[in-house]
């Protein structure tokens, strides 16, 4: 059925519009408000949850300043990964055996993957964050660069307040709002938290019971295939056509083997199952398999680099050896990282924002060049490729 025109600009008239980003900050505050109400909240509690919202300059100092992913997979995995994290990992595996093995019979992840997130976000519950939530997401939803991510946590933490389990005031954590052991995100808790401990509550920040229950509930629902591996460090030949490597490629083991791929320990999974081949600093450094259930670590944290070490300090929290770094080609630094990705922004190719980091797009584009080039096709930008283009 088509409606008028007239019809269409009365319902246009009729329901309220609201700044998505921008302008004066209080300005801003006061439309969350009344979108708010508008949504059912009631007026009391709306005012009472922003009264002491304020602008947080720190917040998007943090959110400008993560040149942390802009380092290597070696360099990245070896500062993030060392001998006591893996103790106190295997520690915690102890402590709370029993936990882990609610997780493993109710939603199949894994303990190491749980263990890995909880070192990496908050060094197992040790520095959780001490930013005020509510100022870190009001802020990061006024700032322009990521509304529709941060906007809905905002209204989220609204329930929560509404449920008793958030404090405008006093409530902290990570400056992209994350709350948490594992640090999750107000809408996160929401749907997926659980009380592990009985006590009729559900305290992210002070139960670990609580929090890895709730985080392996939110990896379950956003794809987690129960029983599943997720990465594998493999050997490959010599002569593999490295135009199939890259996340977005995807052959069944079966197929991976008639190539030439070994595991450089223990077996390959059901060669039914699809694989990807990555090689996070080219054909000469370190090699793995990644499953379907690696995919799901981008819902958790869109960095590549991050997803790669935290899925490999899972594997070795479950006693796989380090991994072998091999001898890869000198990569680039965050100014040749810009310059390449505005080169290959220049040749027509999609690599998103110009940061310096080599993320998926880049990595994609990168491949794309050396396949034109008659270069070895791993996605591993180097000086070289520079030049070259």
């Amino acid at each position: 059925m088509r409606l008028c025109a007239c019809l269409i600009a009365s319902l246009l008239l009729s329901t309220p519009v609201f700044a998505q980003c921008g302008g004066y900050f209080s300005s801003f505050v006061t439309g969350l408000k009344s979108e708010a109400v508008a949504a059912g909240h009631a007026p009391a509690t709306v005012d009472a949850f922003f009264r002491s919202v304020k602008q947080d300059p720190a917040v998007l100092r943090a959110d400008r300043a993560q040149g942390v992913f802009q380092k290597p997979f070696i360099d990245f995995s070896r500062r993030l990964i060392s001998q006591n994290r893996i103790n106190r990992g295997r520690s915690n595996a102890q402590k709370y055996d029993a936990v882990f093995d609610r997780i493993e019979r109710e939603y199949g992840v894994s303990r190491g993957v749980l263990l890995a997130f909880w070192a990496f976000e908050t060094d197992f519950g040790a520095f959780q964050g001490d930013f005020n939530t509510l100022n870190a997401l009001v802020t990061l939803s006024h700032d322009c660069r990521r509304p529709d991510l941060f906007r809905p946590q905002v209204f989220a933490a609204l329930e929560l307040y509404e449920q008793d389990d958030f404090d405008p005031a006093r409530t902290t954590g990570a400056w992209a709002g994350e709350i948490g052991m594992v640090q999750m995100l107000p809408r996160d808790i929401l749907e997926n938290g659980i009380d592990g401990d009985g006590d009729g509550q559900v305290k992210l920040k002070s139960s670990a019971p609580d929090a890895l229950l709730s985080g392996a509930k939110m990896l379950s629902s956003l794809g987690w295939t129960p029983g599943q591996p997720w990465l594998q460090e493999v050997r490959i030949p010599a002569g593999l056509d490295l135009s199939r490597s890259g996340p977005s490629q995807k052959y069944s083991v079966d197929e991976w083997q008639r190539m030439g791929i070994k595991p450089r320990e223990g077996r390959l999974p059901d060669g039914s199952m699809p694989a990807s081949l990555l090689l996070p600093q080219g054909h000469k450094g370190p090699a793995f398999l990644s499953y379907p259930n690696f995919d799901v670590y981008f819902e958790w944290n869109q960095s590549f680099v991050y997803v790669m070490t935290a899925a490999y300090f899972a594997t070795r929290l479950e006693g796989a050896a380090i991994y072998n770094a091999g001898t890869p080609d000198p990569g680039l630094n965050g100014s040749q990282m810009k310059q390449l990705q505005t080169k290959l922004a220049a040749r027509g190719h999609n690599v998103g924002k110009v940061d310096g980091i080599l993320g998926a797009n880049t990595r994609i584009a990168v491949q794309k060049e050396q396949i034109r080039l008659g270069l070895p096709a791993d996605a591993w930008p180097t000086p070289g490729l520079l030049n070259r283009l």
